[in-house]
This record gives C-alpha cells, sequence and structure tokens, in this order.
C-alpha cells in the first residue's frame, strides 16, 4: 500500500523572502506574518484529513509544519532531506548582489544551467534527495494523506522527480508562493507512479 493522497507544502514567509534573499540552508526562522500564513494554511490542510506529517528540519519549515500538527494532534516527524537547496557562497545574497559578484555564474543560472564554482547543490541532487523522501515515507503507509513540509526549490525538483521529468533539463513548473501547497494522488499501474491534481493551491491571506 501507498499513501493515498500526498500534500507538498511550502513553509511560510521569512524575513529574507520578504527581502528577496537566497536562503537556501540557511535556518532562519518564520516572521511575523509567516506564522499567520502558517495558520490559516493549516487550517486548509486540515480539512484533507492528514495522517502523517514530515518536515525539513531547518526551522521554518518546521513551524510550519507544527502550526498543522497543533491543528489536527499529529505528531510532526522530521527529514533532513527535505531541507532546501544548497546555495553556497550565495546565500544570504539578492540577485542583484548574486549578479555584481558572479556575473557569468548569475547567467548560467539564469539559462538553467548549474552555477560553476560557488559549492552549490546541483538540481539533480536536490530531486533525487527529495523525492526519495518522499516516495519512501509515501511507501511506509498503508492508505492515508501526507503532508510533506518544505521549501520552494526543493519541492519543484522533487516533484519535477516524482512526476518522472527530467529536473536538470524540465522547467515546467512554476515555484510555490509562501505556504502554498501541491496535491499529487496515486496512478497506479501506470506511470509516472504520482499524478499531480493541484499545484500553488492555498486559502486566503497566503
Amino acid at each position: 500500500m501507498s499513501a493515498r493522497l500526498v500534500v507538498l507544502w511550502r513553509h511560510g514567509q521569512t524575513r529574507y523572502n520578504a527581502a528577496m534573499r537566497l536562503q537556501g540552508q540557511v535556518d532562519i526562522e518564520l516572521n511575523e506574518v509567516g506564522v499567520e500564513q502558517a495558520e490559516r494554511a493549516a487550517a486548509g490542510i486540515a480539512a484533507l484529513g492528514p495522517t502523517r506529517i514530515v518536515s525539513s528540519d531547518l526551522q521554518r519549515a518546521a513551524r510550519t509544519a507544527q502550526a498543522l500538527g497543533d491543528r489536527t494532534g499529529r505528531d510532526v516527524e522530521l527529514d533532513p532531506r527535505l531541507r532546501e537547496r544548497s546555495f553556497g557562497q550565495w546565500e544570504g545574497l539578492t540577485a542583484e548582489e548574486i549578479q555584481a559578484g558572479w556575473p557569468e555564474a548569475h547567467q548560467a543560472w539564469r539559462r538553467g544551467q548549474e552555477p560553476a564554482d560557488i559549492g552549490a547543490e546541483s538540481r539533480g541532487d536536490v530531486a533525487a534527495r527529495v523525492s526519495s523522501a518522499v516516495r519512501e515515507t509515501a511507501d511506509g503507509m498503508d492508505d492515508g494523506v501526507l503532508v510533506v513540509v518544505a521549501h520552494g526549490a526543493a519541492l519543484t525538483l522533487g516533484l519535477t522527480a516524482l512526476l518522472d521529468l527530467d529536473p536538470t533539463e524540465w522547467f515546467g513548473l512554476a515555484g510555490l508562493d509562501n505556504c502554498r501547497w501541491s496535491v499529487l494522488t496515486g496512478n497506479p499501474g501506470r506511470r509516472p507512479e504520482w499524478r499531480l491534481t493541484g499545484h500553488n493551491l492555498g486559502v486566503a491571506g497566503t
């Protein structure tokens, strides 16, 4: 058996999000807006009847997940495989600062290529670890609804892999806004294993 439904939920807003700074694996907390977003979104996701909640161990995701755990009485499990993509030397910087310091690498990144010599994690590696965490957790369930709480780039890349698309070359998914989510349903006996039935969903105020 496997989970019947998988919800991929991005964390609420942080001060880095508000300032348009690249977060990567910097462990930054939700700001006041983010906490409010998490509470409102948790009410919407709770209506789906979550049976298991798994989150990145970075505090902005874990705090978002806890809003749902408190509302539903479900424990939040932490999995470091769900962390955001690491962007190495670029973490904490704005796009303007990155472009000024690494113009060629920035242009390559904007074209969908891997930025060289900054210590960034590759798209393929992120997709593999995130999709593996989701599949492993979902496969360990006997029906039910799995909620996975993580980060923008990590979820986009993991979702691409879950849909059997190449995350190194396919760029067809828009990223999730803060505290919005995607929904996957099982697709037994066919490929891909999961079918995308909703993307960038949310409630008023998120």
